[in-house]
């Protein structure tokens, strides 16, 4: 053995000994395992089984007498292709199965529920319907009504989404109670597709106190107090604040959570800060005229979520076509 080689041999018992004595401190860093892999989930298990009466309901508002277009169709049955013709993801896929299988047809799928869909290339098609044609016709609109606005849910969730995700940001991004009456079990349930958070379903799931209820119990003590006692264990209180002075309140009073509503992002943040500070146990939302241009400004540490009406409140639909097979010449515009 060369001088060389005995000295490289001495370096490496001398490294090998110095990580034993690390190791039996523990102060080896561990490498990290790998990120376990997004967990699939079905949101539409969850769908309550009353919601196909809604979509019955839905069929009998667009066809209450008679259907004269579908006199001119027929019932021999045939194949329609429903195309998507604008990016987004895809949503509502269980609505627009209900619907025709209220009128007896059939959907054959070619692409998964919270598939992002990119018409950058043209058109995609994403199903076929399958049923005598005039029953076709008569659930197309109905359909095409409820997947085009669940799918423009669920693309402005994932968007907004993307962009906390994008910050580090591992909070909530949540909708809002400010839903299409009569279509909110869709609109809840394509934020769930889209990544985002439902906030409460109803006001029966979980309690909030605004404004109004503040102003009239008189105070925000009194009015957490009043409603604690039907409320009990098994529901949260969430509380609207202006200021840190009335989040402060909530938070002493009992609040789960408390709202900052209408904060400019320094003052919001600075509020947040402090209100976990005193209550790190308070879930703290910041909300009020946030949207997916502003949302990174709100987001930090001391923020658990960030809610947003524009969500279900003023969204861009996602553009979908049924067809139904063009015949060999025809020279009609489809």
């Amino acid at each position: 053995m060369t001088l060389l080689d005995h000295a490289r041999a001495q370096e490496r018992g001398a490294a090998q000994e110095a990580h034993e004595k690390d190791a039996k401190q523990g102060l080896l860093v561990q490498p990290k395992p790998p990120a376990p892999a997004p967990m699939k989930v079905t949101f539409a298990a969850a769908l309550p089984p009353f919601y196909r009466d809604t979509v019955a309901a839905w069929l009998r508002d667009d066809c209450p007498s008679l259907d004269v277009g579908g006199l001119v169709v027929g019932d021999a049955e045939t194949t329609a292709t429903l195309w998507c013709k604008s990016s987004g993801v895809l949503a509502g896929r269980p609505f627009f199965d209900a619907t025709f299988e209220e009128l007896g047809c059939r959907v054959a799928w070619k692409v998964e529920e919270g598939t992002l869909l990119d018409v950058s290339k043209g058109k995609v098609a994403v199903a076929t319907v399958t049923g005598p044609a005039r029953r076709l016709l008569l659930g197309e609109r109905t359909a095409l009504n409820a997947l085009s606005r669940a799918s423009g849910v669920a693309s402005a969730a994932r968007r907004c989404v993307e962009v906390a995700r994008s910050c580090g940001w591992a909070g909530h991004v949540a909708g809002t109670r400010k839903t299409t009456p009569g279509f909110r079990i869709v609109e809840k349930y394509a934020l769930l597709v889209g990544g985002a958070a439902t906030h409460r379903l109803d006001l029966s799931q979980m309690v909030m106190l605004k404004d109004n209820h503040v102003w009239q119990a008189g105070s925000i003590t009194k009015a957490v107090q009043t409603a604690k006692t039907a409320a009990g264990f098994s529901a949260k209180i969430e509380v609207e604040a202006r200021d840190l002075k009335e989040a402060l309140e909530a938070a002493r009073a009992g609040a789960d959570i408390v709202m900052l509503d209408n904060f400019t992002p320094s003052s919001l943040k600075a509020a947040a800060r402090s209100l976990k500070a005193a209550f790190p146990s308070v879930l703290v939302e910041a909300s009020g005229g946030i949207t997916l241009k502003t949302m990174a400004q709100y987001l930090s540490e001391d923020v658990d979520v960030v809610s947003q009406g524009a969500l279900t409140q003023g969204y861009a639909c996602v553009d979908f076509s049924l067809k139904l097979p063009k015949p060999a010449g025809a020279t009609c515009n489809v």
